[in-house]
């Protein structure tokens, strides 16, 4: 089937507006009040990190399915999940769950260096295709439950899923100081947390209730007591 250069100009146009209406509407409205997310947001085309036939459905007010059972966060989640890691300029973020490489593409427009974890082949393939020629991010294929130790220590964890346990392997892998951000289930319900890494120890906060897609392979071990 041929496509006509208008139709693919005007579809893109449509995506910006919709865009646009996506800061406006969904993220200005539930304290997304970082103007640098704010501005990634309106600019990186998330339609480029989702499968072909979903692209018109980027920037609905929902998760979105990406296939083999994963999804995207609704767009306020990544908004208050990036605002609520107080992200410097000179940060090194490690990112667990790239999923399409949506997230890593927007932290890229605010810090230094973005590590970006992936275990499902296919979703690395395309977060691989949209990511093409962002420097500054290192997609890493392997369990999401590891992330990437040969590159810590990091600044920032972003979790960009719900969890029901956070690994110390993870947590380990951060400077002291360092920020933590996820969403965390506890007791059947899901909130938005964050934390700090000190000398004494680490612990999360919630600060939403809201929906979040969950990540495989975090359940509580057997015996683990918060």
């Amino acid at each position: 089937m041929n496509i006509s250069v208008d139709t693919i100009q005007h579809d893109s146009t449509d995506l910006a507006v919709m865009r646009q209406a996506m800061v406006a509407s969904q993220l200005r409205t539930n304290a997304v009040s970082d103007q640098r997310v704010l501005v990634a947001m309106n600019t990186v085309p998330r339609e480029m990190f989702v499968p072909a036939e979903s692209r018109r459905l980027a920037y609905r007010d929902t998760a979105l399915p990406v296939g083999g059972g994963r999804a995207i966060n609704l767009p306020m989640v990544t908004g208050r999940l990036l605002t609520e890691a107080y992200l410097e300029k000179g940060d090194r973020v490690l990112l667990i769950g790239a999923a399409g490489g949506y997230t890593a593409a927007l932290l890229a427009q605010i810090v230094a260096e973005v590590i970006a974890v992936e275990q499902d082949p296919a979703l690395v393939a395309l977060a691989r295709d949209g990511l093409a020629g962002t420097p500054n991010v290192t997609l890493v294929e392997g369990p999401l439950t590891a992330g990437h130790s040969d590159g810590a220590p990091y600044d920032v964890l972003i979790v960009d899923g719900a969890v029901e346990h956070l690994p110390e392997a993870l947590v380990d892998q951060i400077k002291t100081g360092g920020r933590v951000v996820t969403g965390l289930i506890e007791h059947g319900v899901i909130r938005l947390a964050s934390g700090r890494k000190t000398e004494g120890g680490f612990g999360l906060s919630p600060f939403l209730d809201c929906d979040c897609v969950v990540l495989p392979g975090f359940a509580t071990p057997q015996g683990f007591k918060f």
